[in-house]
């Protein structure tokens, strides 16, 4: 499976797709609580009048769709083999938000071949739903796939809480992310902190080690109060900001949905969903298959 990058990207013309705002959400850390921000984040976005896309980019260990009490009849690994478009296993949540599902329990979904990983971008080429927003919840860890979807995206959402090995390793995922991909800017999501004090301390702590050892900014955008109405929608399958809208996270997610929808979509060279595209179609191991070809 190839792809011809320029003919893929021509068939991105509708109108819509300019104004696409792609966001990463990730974490380095396994239950920092990034799914949650993704989708707790991805509704409040819609009930601000905005129409949301969210992939679910753990693509071995799918939970978004668990997450919200959804059933999903086909996923990702459907469109990969050929047998749906992306389009065709979008399923709605909350608000009105699409859900691009992904497989749970498929080894071969964990790392994707290159010729997958093209029939994927090609995938996203021949989009024909309208989004404004597209929120890809990373899969955790540093490996190929959450390196190729942050640095593709326009904006870099790394969720941290109060414990060491998150902080550890928010830090190596951004150090790889710099630089070997080029990516300089992250904003951070202070998860299950107990106060603004505290998510405020939090950030402090991860400046600090940044600030010495590489050059790039990071800007606090949200910190999420740790929250047990949080927990209760959670055992209820359900979303704190539709359960509980007026607590402490719900509350907190609203604000941040409020910022995304302050950040612009520049026009050169990133946030369009041309290049996400575009940018998914530069990993190293996709070229190297098409000069061998």
């Amino acid at each position: 499976m190839t792809l011809d990058q320029a003919s893929g990207l021509r068939m991105m013309n509708q109108p819509y797709n300019e104004k696409v705002k792609v966001i990463a959400v990730t974490g380095g850390k396994g239950g920092v609580g990034k799914t949650t921000v993704s989708i707790n984040t991805a509704v409040a976005l819609a009930e601000k009048g905005k129409r949301v896309l969210v992939l679910d980019a753990d693509l071995g260990l799918a939970n978004v769709d668990v997450m919200l009490g959804i059933r999903a009849e086909r996923n990702l690994s459907h469109v990969l083999s050929g047998d749906a478009e992306l389009d065709d296993i979008i399923v709605r949540g909350p608000k009105g938000i699409g859900i691009v599902p992904a497989t749970s329990g498929t080894q071969g979904m964990v790392e994707l071949s290159p010729a997958q990983h093209a029939g994927l971008i090609r995938a996203f080429s021949e989009m024909r739903t309208q989004f404004d927003i597209l929120v890809v919840d990373t899969a955790a860890g540093i490996s190929d796939m959450v390196l190729s979807f942050s640095r593709a995206s326009q904006d870099v959402l790394v969720v941290v809480c109060d414990e060491p090995t998150s902080i550890t390793d928010a830090y190596a995922l951004i150090k790889i992310l710099s630089r070997e991909h080029g990516v300089f800017r992250f904003k951070i999501v202070a998860n299950m902190v107990r106060s603004l004090r505290e998510g405020m301390e939090l950030f402090a702590k991860l400046s600090k080690v940044t600030d010495r050892f590489l050059d790039v900014a990071l800007e606090l955008v949200a910190t999420i109060p740790f929250d047990e109405n949080l927990r209760k929608s959670v055992r209820k399958q359900k979303l704190v900001v539709e359960a509980y809208p007026k607590s402490p996270s719900a509350i907190a997610y609203q604000g941040l949905a409020n910022k995304i929808m302050s950040w612009p979509v520049p026009q050169q060279p990133g946030g369009h969903l041309e290049f996400f595209v575009e940018r998914l179609v530069q990993r190293p191991d996709f070229q190297e298959e098409k000069m061998s070809e």
